[in-house]
């Protein structure tokens, strides 16, 4: 991966922005401070490897709202870790979950701080190479010929060729040539492989 890993602030005290902020660059992370929690919302890629530091209590956009919004933004989960002053158990309960990486109070200890960040770091990219896999997996999918996306649903349901070609009104020795086809498109050789492809994509309708 070629994009740098961004650590996104978002806290509405600019003296705790500025302090976490060089902090984080000191450690030699690539820091994106944000005031309000809706310009970073309006701002946010979320194609851009990151994790973002969210303070719990905000005005008008609050920390766990901002993750739930995070979480929704094209389908991908930014790794969050929280940082509060007032932070309460229902609250931390909460916020970890629904995915938060940690819940830290302020003032946060700096080696706290660079842990949880570091763990987010882990979390992104191993989401984004997940992600990678599959979308490989769905352009291999899509070169499939209607007939053959048949062929491997009945496959993958355990049917056997004789039972296919009954059920597709064709004869079995067409059926191996389209399970063939499919598998090769596929790049799949086992029958246990193709499940589990099936099992991972279905995961992310």
């Amino acid at each position: 991966m070629t994009d740098k890993f961004i650590v996104y602030l978002v806290d509405d005290d600019a003296g705790v922005l500025k302090a976490l902020s060089r902090l984080l660059r000191g450690k030699g992370y690539d820091v994106r401070p944000y005031l309000s929690p809706r310009v970073f919302l309006e701002e946010h890629d979320a194609t851009v490897p990151g994790c973002a530091v969210l303070d719990v209590s905000m005005p008008g956009l609050d920390g766990l709202e901002l993750q739930r919004a995070l979480t929704v933004a094209n389908g991908f989960h930014r790794p969050v870790v929280f940082v509060t002053g007032k932070g309460d158990i229902p609250t931390s309960v909460r916020a970890m979950k629904a995915g938060a990486i940690d819940f830290l109070t302020k003032p946060v200890k700096d080696v706290d701080l660079f842990e949880a960040v570091s763990r987010a770091e882990g979390r992104d990219a191993e989401m984004r190479r997940l992600q990678s896999e599959l979308e490989s997996m769905q352009a291999k999918v899509d070169t499939l010929t209607p007939r053959e996306r048949e062929v491997l649903t009945h496959v993958v349901a355990g049917r056997l060729n004789k039972q296919i070609a009954g059920d597709l009104g064709t004869v079995e020795k067409t059926i191996k040539v389209h399970r063939s086809r499919m598998m090769e498109k596929l790049g799949i050789r086992t029958v246990a492989d193709l499940v589990r492809m099936a099992e991972k994509l279905s995961r992310t309708k």
